[in-house]
């Protein structure tokens, strides 16, 4: 089952209505207190749980607070830090060059365009889409995880499988100023209710709207 681009609209309208009336303020599960900690932490919750990063990050910025200090840490001592987000080498890697980077060419301050954002290691799209709106309340595009990314499926308003196809299949169908409220609505209401598994389509209030179209397996991939 496909549904039209006409049809895509009037669904998006529906979601929209449901996810506000279920969460009317959604916010960001990550423990920050700034835009370089919002960061970070973004970077680690790929492939891990916000709430296990959440155990991580109060060592981590008690001991490097500032992407300064980061950009001096030595990666053993980072991956000892943060070994339980997972892919931990990958990850202290690509952050203490991002750190450096902060550091080189922004002052060690968090930029607040894209554009720039993405040229960090480790930062794709999804990360500066959340750091931007998380951070600067700037909508600048709309954050794709595994979680949007399944449900947008399910509910027939994209059939695309890579983030950033995704993401440009949603931009046109939410009004601008949802955008950032909307990943973080769709990633609670995939935690709640539209779990990758057994989905609790009983407790849904979209049952009556949803086709109900699972994401296909190959290339579903995550990005940060």
């Amino acid at each position: 089952m496909t549904i039209s681009p006409v049809g895509r609209r009037a669904q998006a309208r529906k979601v929209l209505a449901a996810l506000k009336a279920r969460y009317p303020k959604p916010a960001s599960q990550l423990v920050t207190g700034n835009a370089w900690e919002l960061l970070v932490a973004t970077v680690l919750a790929a492939q891990c749980t916000d709430a296990r990063v959440n155990t991580v990050t109060p060592a981590l910025f008690a001991r490097w607070p500032t992407s300064k200090a980061l950009a001096a840490a030595r990666q053993e001592e980072l991956e000892a830090v943060i070994r339980p987000t997972g892919f931990y080498h990958n990850k202290a890697k690509n952050l203490i060059a991002a750190a450096r980077g902060l550091c080189e060419r922004f002052g060690g301050e968090v930029p607040r365009t894209l554009e720039e954002l993405v040229t960090l290691p480790g930062v794709a799209r999804k990360t500066a889409n959340v750091v931007l709106f998380g951070a600067f309340g700037i909508n600048e595009g709309l954050a794709v995880d595994t979680h949007v990314k399944r449900i947008a499926h399910r509910l027939g308003l994209t059939g695309e499988t890579t983030p950033v196809a995704v993401e440009q299949d949603l931009m046109p169908l939410f009004p601008r100023e949802t955008w950032g409220n909307i990943n973080h609505s769709l990633v609670l209401f995939g935690r709640d209710v539209c779990r990758a598994r057994a989905p609790r389509c009983s407790e849904c209030e979209m049952t009556s709207f949803c086709p109900r179209l699972e994401p296909p397996r190959k290339n579903f991939s995550d990005a940060s």
